[in-house]
């Protein structure tokens, strides 16, 4: 039996009531995980190989796509927010098996997201040149920096549809085509920059065309690969998916007010904490610039190395929100409960395990990545003392998983925030001062552990299971 065999067949047991023993429950955690952490950890991998092309045209190169960074990160997590109210509609429909209403409510969130899509361009080409110099960029740099986001604005409609329609493809259990369409973006941008990024030159004795754009390549290079992969993404979503085909009906494009009141109400908390996310990324990087260049660079050499670690946690996450949404859509409480337990002890176990490996290896990956002493041995301190938080941010990751399954956000999105604020930012605050960098990463680990515990207690209580009637 292949692949998709069995992972169907698991599926149709959720929705016929077909009582599923633990290890086929395993099992199918096991089929979705794979594809989504995989991908996960390909799309890291690539961004970093992606950060070297541009890095090597020199550090204004780099600091002119750094400057605008955050605000690129808010507005690809706003594009993905509004996604997720809709495609958890659609895991509940399939769950119970109402193929045709997800397929309504799928028709019904393309003009949504396009719409919301096109407002965010228009508000990103307006400010693109006034935003380099907001966030305190220099002369030699805004140009590019200007340029880059103005061009990124213009892609968003592309990264929107990407992200609508592999949410669908992975709530109807389909997650082996977003992994392999989203890898494939991946070696798509890299490919694209290498003949954008780059003048003609020389390899081998064979000359290798170049447009010679800089900046510029790299954002039209990422844009282009968004374009072909959204496009695709949206053949097998609406034309070749089984449950959702949009040619097996006729339906209405225009949303409907319950079906828009509902991607609302779960999309809006996310868009919310992604928002406040965004202004607590740069309250750390405030605490840290004072504490030196060495610590500066720690910090991000330190951050680009954990995500690899945390990354896998949300391709499990990615596969409990289907679990999850499918189960409480065919009235399976107690099935819900046990995928949700399943996905989170495995989200534990394999963070765990790659805690431990970050925390053995972490002085030969900081040799790979600078040649600089100091910040070689300061980076493996902060990343040994966040080794030890890695278990329990599995617990928040894939709990909050199981949460958005639900159609469960406003409370998590507040614990997350709440966490984050009160316990991380005032603690590194205060550890800072005596601690340096090192008392910054104790407050993460800190704060990381709490959300975790917090998590776990929601998730053995009942209230996240509320909001499907």
């Amino acid at each position: 039996m292949t692949y998709t065999q069995k992972k169907d067949l698991l599926l149709e047991q959720i929705r016929n009531g077909t009582k599923m023993l633990g290890r086929d429950q395993m099992l199918l955690v096991i089929l979705l995980s794979v594809p989504a952490m995989l991908a996960q950890v390909t799309h890291i991998i690539m961004q970093y190989i992606d950060a070297s092309m541009v890095g090597s045209l020199g550090k204004e190169a780099s600091a002119s796509i750094g400057l605008v960074s955050t605000t690129i990160w808010l507005f690809g997590s706003l594009s993905s927010a509004a996604s997720v109210g809709f495609y958890v509609q659609v895991a509940h429909r399939i769950g119970a098996g109402d193929f045709s209403e997800a397929r309504n409510v799928l028709r019904q969130s393309f003009l949504s997201c396009l719409l919301f899509a096109l407002t965010l361009m228009v508000i990103g080409v307006a400010i693109s040149p006034y935003l380099p110099h907001w966030l305190g960029g220099n002369d030699d740099i805004n140009a590019d920096a200007t340029l880059y986001f103005m061009c990124y604005s213009l892609c968003l409609p592309f990264a929107q549809l990407n992200s609508l329609c592999s949410g669908m493809l992975r709530c109807s259990g389909n997650m082996h085509i977003p992994s392999i369409l989203n890898i494939g973006m991946c070696f798509l941008d890299v490919i694209f920059n290498w003949f954008l990024i780059f003048p003609s030159h020389q390899v081998l004795g064979f000359t290798i065309p170049g447009a010679g754009l800089g900046v510029m390549g790299a954002v039209i290079g990422t844009g282009l690969a968004f374009a072909v992969t959204s496009l695709l993404m949206c053949y097998f979503t609406t034309i070749a998916s089984k449950e959702l085909n949009l040619l097996q009906d006729k339906g209405s494009f225009i949303p409907k007010f319950s079906t828009l009141r509902k991607a609302i109400k779960i999309s809006l908390p996310i868009a919310v904490q992604h928002i406040i996310f965004c202004g607590a990324q740069i309250t750390s990087t405030l605490i840290v610039a004072p504490l030196g260049t060495i610590a500066i660079a720690a910090n991000s050499f330190g951050i680009i190395v954990e995500s690899l670690c945390y990354m896998p946690g949300y391709g499990i996450a990615d596969a409990a929100t289907t679990l999850v949404g499918q189960s409480l859509g065919a009235q399976r409480r107690r099935l819900a409960r046990s995928f949700g337990n399943i996905t989170v002890g495995m989200g534990i176990v394999v963070m765990t395990v790659l805690g431990i490996v970050m925390y053995l290896t972490a002085p030969a990956l900081m040799t790979l990545m600078t040649p600089d002493l100091a910040v070689q041995q300061l980076t493996t301190q902060v990343l040994r003392i966040e080794a030890f938080a890695e278990p329990m941010f599995a617990a928040s990751i894939v709990a909050y998983g199981v949460f958005v399954g639900a159609g469960d956000t406003l409370i998590p999105c507040s614990m997350n925030l709440g966490s984050i604020w009160v316990i991380r930012i005032t603690l590194a605050v205060l550890l800072s001062a005596t601690m340096g960098l090192q008392g910054v990463w104790t407050a993460m680990a800190i704060e990381l552990c709490f959300r975790g515990i917090i998590f776990m207690i929601r998730l053995h209580g009942d209230s996240w299971m509320k909001k499907i009637p």
